[in-house]
């Protein structure tokens, strides 16, 4: 069994099912994922709102026969939220195992009709560049700063950051989107190698594509949408790697789109198996 915990900006789900209800949680929590609020703040000068207080009590769901969700609202670039949510997880449950990074906000704070591609640096908001860096940066970092002792005193723990693909880095009306990611997928080569020998591995994956989740405009058409992959698609990989099989990988990157649902899923592990161009350091 593993308890894996699923993130986003509005809260943190906790899971500890067997493989075939754990594959009707993850499902369940990439709903609640897909679905959480991702509205635009008013960032000409205006501060950010607070959580409501009584938001961030855990909320338990029951999922199929076995297990639960914990859902806790927290703050993701708060260190002293994020350290909550940990020291919650472990009250609750007396262990962790899986951190899944996947707390991100996206171009629409950038701009609401980013999907056009004309979205240019020099006419962002800093405070919108701030919240999303803040986010798809410091927050992975923070979260995986306050589980961390947890994994090293166990002698075990595995990390994955949740990033997308290598043209979406790159593509022009993507900042800073695109450069968040990537500076999270570097990170993830740095401290599988700071992990080596602790029993903690840290890998990343990506769905391989735009997906239809929260982060695309209510303004894209009913053509862009059939469009987009389905978030589930990341459902069989992020098992696979937060199972013990990945236990032997660290420091990799995981395409979906191209996980082989018809082969067995060491198989398809390697045939998603994608390069992250950093070099290594000589």
């Amino acid at each position: 069994e593993t308890a894996l915990e699923l993130l986003s900006e509005t809260g943190i789900v906790q899971i500890a099912p067997t493989t075939e209800e754990g594959e009707r949680l993850i499902s369940f929590c990439h709903g609640l994922l897909a679905d959480a609020a991702l509205d635009r703040p008013d960032l000409n000068g205006e501060p950010l709102t607070p959580l409501d207080p009584e938001a961030q009590q855990p909320t338990e769901v029951e999922v199929g026969g076995q297990g639960a969700a914990m859902s806790i609202v927290a703050d993701v670039t708060d260190p002293a939220a994020c350290a909550d949510v940990i020291q919650r997880t472990l009250g609750s449950y007396d262990r962790l195992d899986v951190l899944v990074n996947n707390a991100a906000r996206g171009m629409l704070f950038i701009d609401d009709e980013f999907m056009t591609g004309n979205a240019r640096f020099w006419n962002t908001d800093p405070n919108a560049w701030r919240l999303v860096v803040d986010t798809n940066v410091n927050g992975p970092f923070l979260m995986a700063r306050a589980a961390m002792p947890t994994f090293l005193g166990q002698g075990r723990g595995k990390i994955i950051n949740v990033t997308v693909a290598q043209a979406t880095m790159s593509r022009a009306g993507f900042s800073p989107y695109g450069p968040s990611k990537a500076a999270l997928e570097s990170a993830t080569v740095i401290w599988a190698a700071e992990c080596a020998d602790t029993g903690v591995t840290v890998n990343c994956l990506l769905p391989g594509g735009a997906t239809l989740t929260g982060m695309i405009p209510d303004s894209a058409s009913e053509e862009i949408r059939n469009n987009l992959l389905d978030p589930e698609i990341i459902v069989p990989p992020l098992l696979w790697l937060a199972s013990d099989s990945s236990n032997d990988h660290t420091g990799e990157r995981y395409n979906a789109i191209d996980w082989d649902r018809e082969l067995p899923p060491d198989q398809a592990a390697a045939k998603a198996l994608s390069l992250i161009h950093i070099s290594e350091p000589t």
